[in-house]
């Protein structure tokens, strides 16, 4: 299969370049799009056969549940079978943006959409490529991120095409994400919600609306039983070929840790990459100073991981922050990625 590239102006897209892609979905196709978090695989999601072409392309597992993508907010009501009343009140904050929430489904969600589940995730994005192409479509649109599964999520229309090539038939090319890492998700199927992934909206920015919440054991590094109602939980993902370290601690204990770890690497002829938040020369062969700034943290992660694996890094060691804000997400992509963490007492 051969895929194309449309490159579009992200502020005011092409109609025609959309109306193409649009015509694909609706025809049972695949299109990879940005959105404001990373870019996402999209089919038709009341479409069984098109949206069982993105578990195939992606080489997902297919109990693991997609997030459907709509552009009006009237259309969560084909969706779910019962939009409460807190959802109501989280909508109405937070859409457009990067928040999933997770109801129970309606009736016109297949099974496969859902990974087998009596819930639906849903999300409207607030990217205007995204918009547009949801509405074009005229379908609500299944859009997992759209890299092959375990991979870092795409956040720049080549990091699809690294992964995708020859799998899907159209990229919709609109620059680099501005969020850098998915959407958060909260189940508000219970009196209390459960958030199931953190992402571009903060617990703490959720809970000036909605109170209490509830964190699921899995976010904590706990092991669940628990049905998993969102993408992320259940399996390994955001991992980049290169090995990668996590290191926790003080600042000063970081940076003179990973010094050490850098020197020793080298010295076992293993190329060495660093992502810091503490500015220092670690002598790596790659190296990217982070500091304290979350949301530029957020934005350049999945790409750094890319870039630091195109330049044949055989050992990434990033250097941890603390988990509050932004920092929840951040570092539960982090935990996932990693092969060995590292904490300094």
């Amino acid at each position: 299969m051969r895929t194309e590239t449309l490159k579009t102006n992200p502020k005011k897209p092409e109609p025609a370049k959309i109306r193409k892609a649009a015509r694909l979905i609706r025809s049972g196709g695949l299109v990879a799009f940005p959105t404001e978090t990373v870019y996402g695989l999209g089919a038709d999601a009341l479409n069984a056969d098109a949206v069982k072409k993105i578990f195939v392309a992606k080489g997902r597992p297919s109990d693991n549940p997609l997030i459907i993508h709509i552009c009006n907010k009237e259309d969560l009501g084909t969706l779910a079978s019962n939009i409460t009343p807190m959802a109501k009140k989280v909508i109405d904050r937070f859409w457009p943006g990067p928040l999933t929430i997770v109801l129970k489904k309606s009736r016109s969600v297949p099974k496969i959409t859902t990974g087998g589940l009596d819930t639906v995730a849903v999300r409207m994005p607030k990217n205007k490529i995204a918009q547009e192409l949801i509405r074009d479509a005229g379908v609500p649109i299944a859009a997992p991120s759209a890299n092959y599964s375990g991979r870092p999520s795409p956040t720049a229309a080549e990091h699809v095409l690294e992964d995708m090539r020859g799998r899907i038939g159209l990229i919709i090319d609109g620059g680099r994400t501005k969020v850098g890492i998915e959407s958060t998700v909260i189940d508000l199927t219970s009196d209390i919600p459960l958030l199931l992934r953190p992402g571009g909206v903060t617990v703490e920015e959720l809970k000036k609306v909605i109170g209490r919440i509830r964190i699921h054991p899995v976010i904590r590094g706990k092991r669940s039983e628990s049905v998993h109602r969102s993408p992320g939980m259940k399996y390994r993902h955001y991992s980049p070929d290169a090995q990668v370290i996590l290191i926790e601690g003080t600042k000063a204990k970081m940076r003179k840790k990973t010094a050490y770890l850098v020197r020793d690497l080298r010295k076992r002829q293993k190329r060495v990459g660093v992502i810091a938040i503490v500015k220092a020369e670690y002598g790596a062969d790659m190296e990217r100073f982070v500091g304290a700034d979350k949301e530029r943290f957020a934005a350049v992660l999945f790409r750094t991981l890319r870039e630091f694996d195109s330049k044949k890094a055989d050992v990434i060691l990033v250097q941890a922050i603390p988990k509050k804000g932004l920092g929840l997400g951040i570092m539960n992509r982090l935990e996932k990625a990693a092969a060995k963490k590292v904490r300094i007492r």
